[in-house]
């Protein structure tokens, strides 16, 4: 099969197209003949040498795919060969063919056409598990996502909105808050040139938010802490802005507000908090709102595998609004 390679650690141009080894199918496993893959802030990473994969899965880029399986393992029930499925990844995404935990597979959603479905499964798996199993978002709660346009952002207004959560959301530019307003977010601010911790006060006179869904990490911290409420949650699953900064424990504890760190790619594929888990509860508490409508998955524009290096210098920049996807050549 062919596969977009990584020659060494660097920028978009050492991404290739080339001819790899088909994946063996193992126990437990289906094979997928990929459809299309979506573009992950970690796979800008796993480029640049910073986030391998983890023990035993793949090396190549793509943590997500939808597609049609062409192959069932041993001991797998409920899914058969022409499936039409997506499904979460710890790897191998960037490619014709991939191996997958059966766990981890989801039924294509009625109305949502097979390539458009790559965009679903990291983005509705990220925030199902953060911002509702973790942090525990209910109706009538103040939500902060940052980065509002981005593939999580765009999902987590959706979800949030549905929810019956009051949705804050910061963007940088006019054209992407205007998107962040029409999928349900109540105020947008310009990180650009608003402090999102002024506008979250202004907004809940001086309450804060009790949620909040960072991708920034260190360079954040301090003021997502300043922006929560008494009781507020901080989830942090991103380190754009840094890895190293100080907690303020006094304030944290005067507000009896916790901050969480967490990662999808490295849970397990099974057992508690894995991603069996995680998947069963998107297919039982997202998927049937995926499938009326309800909530959708956006896409910023669709490339050939064969320009995966273009596809990044899109979402490094931070050009698109949604999700990017990828699908193998014809």
């Amino acid at each position: 099969m062919r596969a977009v390679t990584v020659s060494e650690p660097g920028g978009p141009e050492v991404l290739g197209w080339e001819e790899v080894p088909d994946p063996a199918c193992g126990p437990g496993e289906v094979i997928v003949d990929v459809a299309a893959t979506a573009v992950n802030r970690a796979d800008l990473l796993q480029r640049q040498g910073f986030y391998p994969p983890p023990p035993g899965a793949s090396d190549i880029l793509g943590l997500e795919c939808s597609g049609v399986i062409s192959e069932v393992g041993e001991g797998v029930t409920g899914w058969s060969d022409g499936d039409e499925v997506c499904a979460l990844l710890a790897g191998g995404g960037y490619a014709e063919r991939v191996a997958v935990p059966a766990g981890q597979l989801l039924p294509r959603p009625a109305g949502v056409e097979l390539a458009t479905a790559a965009a679903l499964p990291e983005v509705t798996c990220t925030v199902w598990s953060n911002v509702f199993m973790l942090a525990g978002l209910r109706r009538g709660d103040r939500f902060l996502v940052h980065g509002g346009s981005s593939g999580i952002g765009t999902m987590a207004i959706q979800l949030a909105a549905r929810a019956g959560a009051r949705v804050f959301t910061t963007a940088g530019t006019a054209a992407k808050l205007a998107v962040c307003r029409e999928l349900g977010a109540d105020v947008t601010i310009n990180y650009r040139d608003e402090d999102f911790v002024e506008r979250v006060k202004e907004a809940t006179d001086g309450a804060g938010v009790d949620v909040i869904l960072d991708n920034m990490g260190a360079k954040y911290l301090a003021r997502n802490i300043d922006a929560l409420a008494v009781g507020g949650r901080l989830v942090s699953i991103g380190m754009q802005g840094g890895t190293t900064a100080e907690i303020d424990l006094g304030k944290l504890m005067r507000k009896r507000a916790s901050v969480h760190a967490t990662t999808l790619r490295s849970r397990p594929p099974t057992g508690h908090g894995g991603k069996a888990e995680i998947v069963a509860a998107v297919l039982h508490d997202v998927w049937p709102d995926v499938e009326r409508g309800v909530v959708r998955p956006i896409v910023d524009r669709r490339l050939p595998m064969s320009r995966a290096a273009e596809a990044h210098r899109v979402v490094e920049a931070s050009e698109h609004i949604g999700k990017v996807l990828l699908l193998p050549e014809d």
